[in-house]
């Protein structure tokens, strides 16, 4: 078995600093509830509906919603109020409730469910909008009202999300075509300016799209069942004209590329800011998948840092870890030189709290990986003809895809190359089973490139260390 040969850098910038991705989001433990009166039902009502409003912030999934500790504690949620006060807005009257740290996590550690700390990635989504013929990128400040539902749901779930500004510098360097056919470095290269950790590629059609799923591989046509007839309203004679009472049906997929592979999926229905929000509370959770740590777990895991050249860097570096979210304790192990070895008992799995790392520009990993030979796939004939019209939805990316499967369906798995593919039909693992540590965990934090041949082949595998090594980023 091969392994990684790890290359050491050592470039200290003393002009230029890196600025971090992640967003320190506030407030994960307050909500704001609309009231219609000061009353002390109302209130009550109000301090139940703020609390489950916190579980879903540090939660990160609607699930936790269903534990049963969870659901017995909204039963007393007054005992985990710190404060709470009442503010007016216009003619809007809302309850704010502040609600005690301590007091909730202890909750997710008894209910074993994973806790969503404050450092968060910052998440760009380009949304396209397809109206008929017509194609256009909506902005941040855009006459209609999926900006502002964007950000109610960013508030909402404690997910930073921001929309492009479409400026004459955006317009001067995108193709929205590049965004439709998802081309990964034209993408890249347009959201630079935004310093983004994820970017996000969301597609709303009522025309192209429609026709796509009209006409699909499986023969299905699910757009029939989600379109409404004449007959289902009953506006008499205010239908003089079908297509000003009867909004059309419309289709909204989104493609999101993280842990190695392209993950997507897509959705039917009327209303633009439902679809919108479904797809943006999909997304919230494959992300906290990677970045949530689970309270009761507890790992050994030992990490190597190089470059840490003073006894000042030695205390920085020791704080630094420390004061990781998900590091319960931090033991030093061995110094040699420039390099210290930690061993730190972790608070979950060895891949949330890579993921986690993956966020601060302070310890940087930096490896030239090794590929495992290639197991070449022999597919039949008619299985390449029969995804055909899958792999050429996503002709513009090279690598895994992931294609969520909806409700109680499998995911799907395709690895799309230059001129070939393949799909794997079985099940695939849950999104928790994806996050959990594994040897390739470390993989899912380095460089890589969307280009090479790791993404050309389906079982070319980088095989990750017994010992990780860091450079320790001085400042």
């Amino acid at each position: 078995m091969s392994r990684f040969v790890f290359v050491l850098l050592i470039f200290i910038l003393s002009l230029v600093t890196v600025k971090s991705l992640a967003v320190e989001v506030n407030d994960l433990y307050k909500a704001s509830v609309v009231v219609d009166s000061q009353s002390s039902e109302q209130r009550e009502q109000a301090i139940q509906t703020a609390l489950a409003g916190v579980f879903l912030k540090v939660g990160g999934k609607k699930s936790v919603l269903s534990n049963y500790v969870l659901k017995r504690a909204l039963k007393t949620a007054n005992q985990y109020v710190s404060q709470y006060h009442y503010q007016r807005k216009e003619a809007q009257l809302s309850l704010v409730v502040a609600f005690n740290e301590n007091m909730v996590n202890t909750l997710f550690k008894k209910a074993k469910l994973a806790l969503w700390g404050s450092l968060r990635p910052q998440v760009l989504l380009w949304l396209i909008d397809e109206q008929g013929t017509s194609r256009t990128i909506v902005s941040s400040n855009a006459a209609n009202d999926i900006p502002s539902s964007v950000n109610e749901f960013s508030e909402l779930r404690g997910l930073p999300i921001a929309i492009p500004l479409m400026d004459a510098k955006d317009s001067a360097q995108l193709v929205i075509n590049d965004f439709w056919e998802y081309f990964p470095e034209e993408i890249k290269k347009a959201s630079n300016r935004y310093l983004a950790d994820t970017i996000v590629v969301m597609r709303l059609s009522d025309s192209s799209l429609l026709t796509e799923i009209n006409g699909d591989f499986n023969g299905n046509d699910k757009l029939n069942q989600s379109r409404e007839t004449v007959d289902e309203i009953s506006c008499g004679l205010l239908c003089v004209d079908e297509q000003q009472v009867i909004e059309q049906p419309k289709v909204l997929d989104w493609r999101l590329q993280t842990q190695g592979a392209l993950y997507t999926k897509s959705y039917q229905g009327i209303n633009k800011e439902n679809l919108i929000n479904q797809a943006l509370s999909d997304i919230t959770e494959l992300i906290y998948q990677s970045y949530a740590f689970l309270t009761s777990a507890e790992n050994d895991f030992i990490i190597e840092v190089k470059n840490v050249s003073s006894l000042k860097s030695d205390s920085q570096l020791f704080q630094f870890l420390k004061a990781l979210s998900a590091v319960k304790n931090v033991t030093l192990i061995r110094a040699h030189g420039d390099s210290r070895r930690f061993k730190l008992d972790l608070i979950g799995s060895q891949a949330s709290f890579l993921a986690a790392l993956k966020l601060d520009d302070k310890l940087t990993p930096f490896v030239e990986p090794q590929l495992t030979q290639p197991i070449v796939n022999n597919e039949s004939e008619s299985e390449e003809q029969y995804f055909d019209v899958e792999v050429n939805r996503y002709k513009g990316y090279q690598g895994k895809v992931i294609i969520l499967g909806q409700g109680q369906e499998p995911n799907k798995e395709i690895i799309v190359r230059a001129g070939q593919h393949s799909l794997d039909n079985s099940n695939t693992a849950t999104l928790e089973e994806q996050a959990k540590a594994t040897d390739d965990d470390l993989e899912q934090i380095l460089p890589s490139d969307p280009s090479s041949s790791a993404l050309a082949l389906k079982t070319n595998e980088l095989i990750a260390p017994a010992i990780p090594v860091f450079i320790w980023e001085q400042g």
